[in-house]
């Protein structure tokens, strides 16, 4: 108990992410009138922005539209590697999709990242940006069969990388896959400075703004909570999980996983250049970004689908179990988590919504991999958009179906599903919201009824009905990131029943 309680004195108690911390984002006001424009993009993150500015930088009318502040989402929480070695995928999409497809995921991946990398020397913006070399690595002997592997695949699609036994963490690493020339920035900076000149061309942003539905046209309208409209020749649903489903199932194709970062304060010299990734359970991630001229390491991992973890307490523990392993010291400065849609086939949806629409386009199902997917997600839109040749067109395009493995994921996925929704409703709990203490929540029985209950630190009482208002699923605490998370598709919510991610668009029922 002594050991338990030495390792968590340090962990920060409030979730917060180091890029927020770290930097000062533009605020921008709400939409409270109709607009009319060439495009309205809804989500203000790297996949909104990056489309945003580039339809910009072309002439056109551009309105982009968040629901919370911008990049306070996804691209906010991520570790920023802006890499083509997205864990070991390429054996992966080699026996699923055809060498071709695999090999274009790799060109689509490292155009992105060239992108980024051009536009930080050509316009001389201060993000943090610095190449560093990618490591896949493996402790385990199983692992070293997988990174063999993922080592036959790069030799087949022409991909540069080396298989050494050796990395610069003090770990018992039994083999290792470095792609080197790889990178890592500072997002929040980086994407500022397109914020600026998506204003500078005289775009509209508008922040605490939902979009709840689109009314299909010609022209179609993204219809808003607060009742104003925007009208456009093309929308972008770039919101995450697409508040817009067009015919197109997303619930269906996507599931939900989240993941934990530690940043922390090291002793000098301890935290190694370059970007590392186990391919071993559970994951672990380590990479460094700079603070007043010193390393910061950010400890990442311990992924799981959204609701279905154990106490999230435990995987921020497990990951500072991690940080001790590798550092003689370890000083917590920050902690947060984040998540991300996952594909059946693990390629992104990125493309016309469904066969039905011509002008209303997604991005989504990043796999954690957002700087480089989200990238070529405003890359590839804004080609569609103003009707140029794209060739990665047909590897996104999210109406593919690709029987193996998307039939055999698409069962298991929407079986977990039923099996959730299933075991939510059965679970029965006697405590009564009056036994709950201070910033403690707990499932509870109001009526006769399952309910949700969180004592806020001031001893504030909310309960809420814990039927998640997306397909009726029961939510369940997040006790490390004080929310309640819908197991089934990922919604998650406030202590007092606020949407913070969807799907869902409407919050808890307060009891």
């Amino acid at each position: 108990m002594d050991e338990y309680i030495l390792m968590n004195s340090t962990m920060p108690e409030q979730p917060e992410p180091y890029w927020r911390d770290s930097f000062d984002v533009e605020s921008f006001p709400t939409l409270e009138e109709d607009l009319d424009v060439d495009v309205v993009i809804v989500g203000g993150g790297i996949s909104g922005i990056t489309t945003a500015y580039r339809l910009s930088e072309e002439g056109l009318k551009i309105a982009l539209v968040e629901a919370d502040v911008l990049l306070n989402g996804t691209t906010g929480h991520t570790t920023a590697k802006i890499t083509a070695q997205h864990g070991a995928i390429y054996d992966e999409l080699t026996s699923h999709l055809g060498k071709e497809k695999a090999k274009l995921y790799y060109d689509a991946a490292t155009d992105a990242m060239a992108f980024i990398q051009n536009l930080v020397q050509d316009k001389k913006i201060d993000c943090d940006f610095s190449n560093e070399d990618a490591y896949l690595y493996t402790t385990m002997n199983t692992g070293v069969n997988k990174l063999q592997n993922e080592f036959e695949a790069y030799k087949q699609l022409g991909i540069k990388g080396e298989l050494v036994q050796t990395i610069p963490l003090n770990l018992p690493v039994k083999a290792a896959l470095v792609m080197k020339g790889q990178a890592q920035f500072h997002p929040l900076k980086y994407l500022s400075y397109l914020v600026g000149k998506i204003k500078e061309n005289g775009g509209f942003i508008f922040e605490h703004t939902v979009a709840e539905d689109i009314k299909e046209g010609n022209q179609p309208t993204v219809l808003t909570r607060g009742g104003s409209k925007v009208t456009a020749n093309s929308v972008v649903v770039a919101s995450h999980f697409p508040f817009y489903d067009g015919g197109g199932l997303y619930f269906s194709r996507l599931h939900v996983e989240r993941s934990y970062i530690l940043a922390a304060k090291v002793p000098k010299g301890e935290c190694p250049d370059g970007m590392y990734l186990n391919v071993d359970s559970p994951s672990r991630s380590l990479r460094y970004t700079m603070q007043d001229g010193e390393k910061l390491a950010l400890i990442g991992g311990e992924e799981h689908k959204t609701g279905q973890g154990i106490n999230t307490k435990y995987h921020y523990d497990a990951l500072e179990q991690y940080g001790m392993e590798l550092f003689s010291d370890l000083n917590i400065e920050y902690r947060w988590s984040t998540q991300d849609m996952v594909t059946l086939d693990k390629v992104p949806y990125i493309g016309k919504v469904s066969r039905m629409h011509q002008n209303i386009f997604v991005a989504s199902g990043y796999r954690k991999w957002g700087m480089t997917n989200g990238t070529m997600a405003g890359l590839l839109l804004s080609d569609l958009i103003l009707k140029r040749e794209n060739r990665y067109e047909s590897l996104y395009r999210p109406s593919r179906f690709i029987a193996d493995p998307s039939v055999k994921h698409f069962i298991t996925h929407n079986a977990d599903v039923a099996k959730q929704l299933l075991k939510g409703k059965f679970d029965k709990n006697e405590k009564h919201p009056d036994d709950v203490k201070k910033d403690e929540a707990a499932v509870v029985t109001v009526n006769g009824k399952r309910a949700g209950a969180y004592r806020d630190s001031e001893g504030q009482l909310h309960v809420v009905d814990t039927t998640c208002t997306h397909m009726g699923c029961e939510v369940h605490w997040n006790d490390g990131d004080r929310s309640w998370d819908c197991p089934c598709h990922g919604s998650r919510y406030s202590p007092s029943g606020d949407v913070l991610e969807g799907p869902a668009k409407k919050p808890l029922k307060k009891l």
